[in-house]
């Protein structure tokens, strides 16, 4: 029944998407000055803005630095409008340590830690509007925001949310995708070189499916790619304009 519903006879989405068509991208680098990397990121209807400062000097205890690579922390938060259930604590709740957990393996994955020994990198990420695909958007808006910093990164690294339905995968789900029963997975890529930054699955999923998926979700990964890369290039055309060069 949720097949049914999720993807109709004709092979369109419940928002009138193909199964392997990405949402519409949005975004804006530079949004806040006081930072030193900042971008804005419309994914659908997903909005996320990540805020990066440093590299700067380890705060805390100095065992926390380290000798050969820079330290990367990442505070993943939702604003308390961002959905339609009200939550009291949108701060340090399991989902949002776990999920700030992710950020920082899938940036420690992309990041060149080596060029900035005994330091710190901090990623905040906050959802404003949430509707699916939480953690592929905060990669992408995170990605923005390294690169605004001028932080040295290995490749792009690029997340989306994945799912199956009627033995047929759908790119980048939306909230109604994601709360339909559909076996899903989000995955982080380095497109370049095809590197998996984080897999991640809520959901069992049979083996014979498993491939199929990752196949497509590396695809809609580079398909990002390519927008992100039109979003970087589109801003330091700005930038250049404004400075005169």
């Amino acid at each position: 029944m949720a097949g049914v519903e999720l993807l109709s006879d004709q092979g369109y989405r419940l928002d009138g998407r193909k199964a392997t068509e990405l949402r519409k991208l949005q975004a804006r680098m530079g949004v806040f000055a006081q930072a030193d990397g900042s971008a804005y990121l419309e994914q659908g209807n997903t909005k996320a803005l990540a805020v990066v400062y440093g590299p700067h000097e380890v705060r805390g205890s100095r065992s926390r630095s380290r000798h050969e690579r820079a330290l990367i922390n990442c505070q993943y938060s939702m604003a308390t409008f961002s959905t339609a259930e009200r939550k009291r604590r949108p701060h340090g709740d399991r989902k949002s340590t776990e999920m700030s957990l992710h950020l920082k393996q899938t940036f420690e994955a992309a990041v060149m830690t080596q060029l900035y020994p005994r330091s710190q990198i901090d990623i905040y990420v906050k959802i404003l509007q949430s509707d699916g695909g939480n953690y592929s958007v905060c990669v992408n808006a995170a990605t923005l925001a390294v690169i605004d910093a001028g932080i040295p990164m290995r490749d792009y690294v690029c997340a989306c949310t994945v799912g199956f339905v009627d033995e047929t995968p759908l790119a980048d789900l939306c909230y109604a995708e994601e709360g339909g029963g559909v076996s899903s997975l989000a995955l982080a890529l380095l497109p370049r070189g095809g590197q998996i930054a984080l897999l991640q699955m809520d959901a069992r999923l049979h083996q014979d499916h498993l491939d199929q998926l990752i196949e497509a979700a590396m695809a809609a990964c580079k398909g990002v790619s390519k927008l992100l890369d039109e979003v970087v290039r589109r801003h330091l055309q700005e930038v250049s304009v404004l400075s005169g060069e």
